[in-house]
């Protein structure tokens, strides 16, 4: 079948703001939305600039907003999208590079600032520190973060006030606040407690809508949020 696929392009050293480029690729039913800009940039025109690497839904690069939804591009299929006409732009919210590429620098930032990492207070073992299955299923949802960003961009909340820390942060720092062999749930919570933090979230779902990966964000940052009112009271 013929696919009209309408590409939202932006070249900063030659355009004052973004236009919509059209192009008509080839595509079978189980061709993904990667395969068809693989062949708009192989066959039609090389100048099209997207970011992806694994192609299987692990590494979260090829994040974009398709058909109006947050998705990865390469998991979503012709098929599952039921249109002749598809419509690619790049994450809202973001500033972009260059076509569908965005500046992740800031989104990284807000990663890094919730201390997204094990911090054990006690001496180091001599094996792994041991945890139970129990223990484990606490947080096992949000270990399935892939840093897509495609909760965070599609948050209204976010897109209202940038400064918002945003779901996969807020993710992130659930995945040890639970974590039973971590001794640092306190700091998180204090970070997260901020005007910018928790409290920002409206329980929209959008975030959890969007995720790939199908973590159930809203529960995340509902359990972060009951957390820091215990740790206040």
């Amino acid at each position: 079948m013929q696919i009209e696929l309408r590409i939202l392009r932006f070249d900063p050293e030659k355009d004052q703001k973004p236009h919509e480029q059209t192009y008509t690729v080839e595509a079978g039913p189980m061709d993904r939305v990667l395969d068809l800009l693989h062949k708009v940039k192989y066959e039609q025109d090389g100048t099209l600039t997207f970011r992806r690497s694994c192609a299987h839904g692990v590494c979260g690069s090829d994040a974009m907003l398709i058909n109006g939804r947050n998705r990865l591009a390469c998991k979503i299929r012709v098929d599952q999208l039921k249109a002749r006409r598809i419509t690619v732009a790049p994450l809202p919210g973001l500033p972009v590079m260059k076509d569908l590429v965005v500046d992740m620098e800031a989104f990284f930032a807000k990663f890094r600032s919730v201390q997204p990492y094990l911090q054990a207070d006690s001496l180091d073992p001599d094996r792994e520190r041991l945890q139970s299955q129990a223990e484990r299923a606490v947080f096992d949802d949000t270990t399935k973060c892939i840093l897509c960003a495609a909760c965070t961009t599609s948050c209204p909340s976010f897109w209202a006030q940038p400064s918002y820390v945003g779901p996969a942060a807020i993710v992130n720092a659930h995945r040890f606040i639970f974590d039973s062999r971590d001794d640092h749930a306190d700091d998180r919570l204090t970070i997260l407690a901020d005007r910018d933090g928790v409290w920002r979230c409206r329980t929209i779902f959008n975030c959890t809508d969007a995720c790939p990966r199908g973590i159930h964000i809203t529960q995340a940052i509902l359990e972060v949020s009951s957390r820091i009112v215990e740790h206040q009271a």
